[in-house]
């Protein structure tokens, strides 16, 4: 009780220096970079993360892109380069004229090198920038590119595709937290007992929400998912916390003299159930961390932090606005929950079969939607943006769908490189292998290529070639020619690296497979823990992440069942997330059991009475939850941010309806086997059962 009136007896001060540390806050969350390319979070020992490394340190290129020129006459295309090659970190374009001069036709260049650069109404340029793919001055000179090339060209590229990902972000993210506001608060309006009470909790969530977005500036930058979902999920994910403590205080003002000495029992009565609930749903997020593709580790972490600074204000805005919250009250539109608890008491052993029967399709379902994830982060964007448009110019012009580029050593003889070229232009859906060989041809001297050329591809240490593949990034037929190139590569050279945007979707496609069942196992064993831990059972921990790991399975089973197919990232992070979000349901209804069962009740009027208490707290924080992403899903223009949140309204619902309906079920068949595992209740073994 020594925290609870500490909190109690500096209200005021604790707003306070709650309203100051807003503005330090807000400097926080502007100072926070955030980070669009999604391959930035594959491990640094990879070794297409080290080509990448290499490429830049000795080639001076980061990002590359191809732009595609239609209907523009040559004298212009090499107006338009040498315009380009004067933008900011553009290190260098290659096209026709970097070989030859203009005077020379283009028709005289090998059949083979004019036909994949030129067609009937189409050329193609090459262009590297000197900065990384997500950089701010890349995307700046996409821009800048794309001002300069008029309705004529496409642009190309990852850097186009994060520079279009960034814009849309910052177009939509203020309109999520607005819908995720409006809706929350709806439910609240119509579910709570009060009209001003959603505003209230809204204030105490929002300030926690802006203290922990500012503290992302320690971190130094963020995921752009992150920035998107944080908000809306700590919104979602801690507001039962708030409707439990609302309850409970309501409740000990019809017992305590004031609403100072309410608020002091309600914090001490709540505690041990918040702090269960917030510790599975931080240990959900924590188990991202264990990701070795480092954007869960991103997500995880900015998440925890704003699951601890969830509660932190709301007792004192509660104690300072207690007149007009209780003269704003009104009937709640939830009925009193008995009539319902006692029909799904009456009728257990239906859920039971429901239950049982449910698991293996579900399961199966689940495991196939995880085989039909996505990977190509262009799939997320809409069909109108300008890196999709480009991205299918490129292919029905050129036949290209992605680009590899090859590092070998300087060293190796010509006439290994043009073997090694001569075979993997033999390899299923390669277009063509370019290098300074390919440029050259075997008949022309090296020597007599131009410096610009040379430099462009090749270092002291180092020669680039480029691959350019007729199969989609993250297609299972990419990845089977990555392995067969990858193959012939070291055939001939050791040491050479496969980069590029499809190497790294294959190296992210291993790397998340191997995460999702780490992440999975350390979720359900860390919350196991805590379950243990909190209710003193050893049997409880294993009912209540059934009825959830069900929920999941229903959840994320849905989407094979509807024919959809989700974002790689979405079923890792909806696991972990919805079973930390919502096991605090069965937290709460199992903690009144438990109670009413060492008050001497029998098990049925023990569950019967822990149904109709905590029915109401469930079903409130169940569509707060879904209220507050179900919107944004509707809206979001950018998948990935969509599909994860109508997984977490979807999984609010389902989790919600298996709470009330399966959980009491097993409850009452496995009576015996709790008390007989969970401490303080081994005397009930055996008791008389009196069924009321």
């Amino acid at each position: 009780m020594g925290l609870s009136k500490a909190v109690v007896k500096n209200r005021v001060l604790i707003l306070m220096i709650a309203l100051i540390l807003l503005v330090p806050a807000v400097f926080g969350m502007l100072g926070t970079r955030i980070n669009y390319d999604m391959l930035d979070y594959l491990p640094s020992d990879m070794d297409t993360v080290i080509g990448q490394e290499t490429l830049k340190e000795d080639f001076g290129k980061g990002a590359f892109s191809f732009i595609v020129v239609q209907d523009m006459p040559v004298q212009e295309v090499a107006q338009l380069k040498e315009k380009i090659q004067q933008v900011d970190h553009v290190e260098s374009v290659l096209w026709y004229d970097s070989v030859a001069d203009l005077s020379i036709p283009m028709e005289l260049l090998p059949d083979k090198l004019y036909n994949e650069f030129n067609t009937d109404d189409a050329t193609m340029l090459a262009v590297f920038f000197d900065s990384a793919t997500s950089e701010d001055v890349t995307m700046d000179a996409i821009r800048e590119i794309r001002s300069i090339a008029g309705k004529q060209c496409f642009v190309s590229g990852m850097s186009a595709l994060v520079t279009d990902l960034k814009d849309l972000c910052e177009q939509e993210e203020p309109i999520y937290v607005a819908l995720a506001v409006a809706c929350a608060c709806a439910a609240m309006m119509l579910l709570l007992d009060g009209w001003l009470v959603p505003f209230v909790f809204l204030a105490s969530i929002g300030m926690a929400i802006v203290y922990n977005l500012g503290s992302n500036f320690f971190l130094g930058e963020i995921s752009y998912i992150t920035k998107a979902l944080s908000a809306v999920l700590q919104l979602a994910v801690t507001m039962d916390y708030s409707i439990f403590l609302w309850h409970s205080y309501n409740e000990q003002l019809t017992l305590q003299s004031d609403h100072k000495e309410a608020m002091a029992v309600a914090i001490h009565n709540t505690f041990t159930s918040v702090i269960g609930s917030s510790a599975t749903t931080i240990a959900g997020f924590i188990a991202l961390c264990f990701m070795s593709f480092t954007l869960g580790r991103d997500l995880g972490i900015v998440m925890a932090k704003g699951v601890l600074l969830g509660v932190t204000i709301l007792p004192s805005l509660i104690l300072v606005l207690d007149k007009p919250l209780q003269r704003t009250r009104h009937k709640s539109l939830i009925p009193d929950m008995g009539g319902f608890a006692k029909g799904v008491c009456k009728i257990f052993p239906v859920f039971l079969v429901i239950f049982a029967l449910l698991i293996a399709p579900a399961y199966i379902s689940y495991d196939k939607t995880n085989d039909e994830v996505y990977y190509d982060m262009g799939q997320c964007l809409p069909e109108d943006m300008e890196y999709v448009i480009a991205n299918k110019k490129l292919s029905q012009e050129f036949d290209i769908a992605s680009t590899h580029m090859l590092l070998v050593n300087a060293d190796l003889p010509d006439s290994d490189v043009r073997a090694m070229i001569d075979e993997m232009e033999q390899v299923p859906g390669v277009k063509y292998v370019l290098g300074m060989e390919s440029v050259a041809g075997p008949m022309i001297p090296m020597e007599v290529l131009p410096d610009s050329v040379r430099s462009m591809l090749e270092s002291d240490q180092w020669e680039l070639l480029l691959i350019n593949s007729e199969y989609k990034v993250a297609s299972d037929d990419v990845n089977q020619q990555i392995d067969q190139l990858n193959a012939i590569l070291k055939k001939y050279d050791e040491g050479g690296m496969l980069i590029g945007e499809a190497p790294c979707m294959k190296d992210m496609i291993e790397t998340t497979d191997h995460d999702f069942k780490v992440v999975n196992a350390i979720s359900i064993a860390a919350i196991f823990l805590i379950i243990t831990l909190v209710e003193g059972s050893f049997s409880l921990p294993f009912i209540l992440i059934a009825v959830i790991e069900l929920a999941i399975f229903i959840n994320l089973g849905l989407p094979h069942v509807l024919g959809q197919s989700l974002p790689f990232i979405a079923p890792i992070c909806i696991s972990t997330i919805q079973l930390g979000a919502t096991v605090d349901y069965a937290i709460l209804m199992t903690t009144r059991y438990k109670a009413e069962r060492l008050n001497g009740e029998d098990k049925k009027k023990a569950v019967m009475t822990a149904l109709r208490t905590s029915a109401p707290s469930i079903i409130v924080s169940g569509m707060g939850l879904f209220a507050a992403t179900f919107g944004v899903a509707l809206y979001s223009n950018i998948d990935i941010v969509g599909s994860m949140c109508m997984l977490m309204a979807r999984g609010a619902i389902i989790s919600v309806l298996l709470v009330l309906l399966v959980l009491p079920a097993l409850l009452i068949l496995c009576d015996g086997i709790v008390c007989r595992t969970t401490r303080g209740m081994t005397h009930l073994i055996g008791k008389q059962e009196v069924v009321k």
